[in-house]
């Protein structure tokens, strides 16, 4: 898979840790792309990335996107902040920009099905994974165990060999 194209996000609800994907290259990112009245995400997608952030806080960063491609009038960025302390979403969540009332901008960008998706990005900046509906979490903890792994691995081989400063990627 390629490089992961930039989010196009309207409004942030929480301190994003940077304004655009590439300003997170270094890190791995999980980003669940939800909506709010999807009954999937409520009780799959967002479970997942809760748990996600409250496990690997240190080492991944979990980013929600509010992607609304329907009941528009429903979902609004104030309705979003009330769903998010009802919910205990504590990581921030981008409102993907709106595109009239159709697909928003990121859910086109990125070629999403719809939600709950999963998005897993590596720290070259790399699409790793898009999963639409339920994920698996050994799976998903598993594939996160080896990204983290990758900088790693390589980077123990290349001080072994009198390296230093090699980043994997």
């Amino acid at each position: 898979m390629g490089p992961t194209p930039e989010w196009e996000v309207s409004e942030w609800l929480g301190t994003p840790p940077a304004e655009t994907l590439a300003g997170l290259r270094g890190r791995v990112v999980v980003i669940e792309a939800f909506q709010m009245l999807c009954p999937g995400c409520v009780s799959h997608g967002l479970p997942l990335a809760r748990k996600v952030h409250s496990t690997l806080a240190d080492e991944v960063v979990v980013i929600g996107l509010h992607t609304v491609f329907e009941h528009h009038e429903a979902m609004t960025p104030v309705s979003l902040k009330a769903f998010m302390h009802e919910y205990r979403v504590t990581f921030p969540v981008g409102v993907d920009t709106p595109h009239g009332h159709g697909m928003p901008m990121t859910m086109q960008r990125w070629g999403l099905q719809g939600t709950p998706t999963l998005i897993v990005v590596d720290r070259g900046g790399r699409l790793r994974a898009q999963a639409f509906g339920t994920v698996d979490e050994l799976a998903l903890g598993g594939a996160l165990g080896s990204l983290l792994a990758e900088e790693t691995v390589e980077w123990s081989a290349g001080r072994s060999r009198g390296m230093t400063g090699r980043r994997a990627g």
